[in-house]
């Protein structure tokens, strides 16, 4: 392996709730270096984690630790930003954690902190093309589901750190009962959660498995398949109608479904803009977007909030 230049490398560490992805990149973006660590539980076992993903990335690029020119991680949970403590993240044990302080005293260099969705929403903006792309938002997928939204480069919060936060727009008053303590919120139709609760499976990729039931013909995993497909057309419609960004990006674990679950949110987005001139003056459709399976984006992200 080539050596690399001392501070060309920026690392990026995704710390979710069992495994912890961690990327170098150089200041172009390109992925030198990735590895995959499991995640311990517990305000201990996270900061060792982290730091051994650090550790391993300065041997495998042959950089020294202080040689990179920053350091970033996302990770699940309400953070604050500002001085990377860290909330709430009960699948991790934290409830409360001063994670960039404590990494950077042990790191013996500045660690930057930032929730996992918002990390990888600006991994995902990273692929875009930023002529025709000013603003967008990264819809992430996952057991629930929120979004991060990047303007100009820069991730927008909000007022008190909510913004983004879809999955709490309740859509059915008459809906199940949200953990959030709302009735009927996205969330509840949206998510892997979602689809665990309406196509209980022992398979250990529900989504994947509701999907092909559903190709085969089964009536219930076509109703649950199409009810699933049209919330997250809904959900991509209330962030143009709501922020008007130019692109929604798809991203998070359902996201690993592919181009069929970009083609079926099209197809629904194309056939409300059928019935509504108003909806088809907003060109839905084209303005939805599928974050590559292969691509890091939290990881990268993270790379990219160490600079913020």
């Amino acid at each position: 392996m080539t050596l690399l230049t001392t501070g060309t490398l920026r690392v990026g560490i995704d710390i979710g709730g069992t495994k912890t992805d961690a990327v170098a990149i150089t200041a172009s973006g390109e992925v030198v270096e990735q590895l995959r660590l499991p995640t311990g539980f517990g305000p201990d076992a996270v900061l060792e984690t982290a730091i051994a993903a650090v550790t391993q990335l300065s041997e495998l690029t042959h950089t020294d630790v202080a040689g990179f020119s920053s350091i970033g991680i996302g990770i699940p949970g309400a953070v604050d930003a500002s001085t990377g403590r860290v909330t709430h993240a009960v699948n991790l044990g934290l409830e409360g954690l001063e994670l960039g302080a404590e990494l950077t005293r042990r790191l013996g260099r500045p660690v930057r902190i930032d929730n996992d969705v918002n990390a990888a929403a600006l991994g995902a903006f990273h692929l875009l093309d930023k002529q025709d792309t000013h603003s967008m938002a990264y819809l992430n997928l996952g057991t629930g589901l929120a979004a991060g939204i990047v303007i100009e480069g820069r991730v927008w919060r909000g007022a008190r750190g909510t913004a983004g936060e879809i999955g709490h727009i309740p859509v059915d008053p008459h809906g199940p009962e949200c953990p959030c303590g709302q009735r009927g919120c996205l969330e509840m139709l949206a998510s892997g959660s979602a689809i665990a609760r309406q196509w209980p499976t022992d398979d250990p990729k529900p989504a994947r498995a509701l999907f092909a039931a559903a190709e085969a013909g089964d009536p219930r995993a076509v109703e649950v398949r199409q009810r699933f497909v049209d919330s997250v057309a809904a959900a991509v419609r209330i962030l143009v109608l709501t922020v008007d960004v130019d692109s929604v990006v798809i991203g998070g674990g359902l996201s690993s479904l592919g181009p069929v679950l970009l083609d079926d949110v099209r197809a629904v987005l194309a056939s409300w803009e059928s019935v509504s001139p108003f909806l088809a003056s907003t060109a839905l459709s084209s303005r939805v977007a599928i974050v590559p399976v292969e691509f890091p984006a939290a990881a990268v992200g993270a790379a990219l909030v160490g600079v913020a």
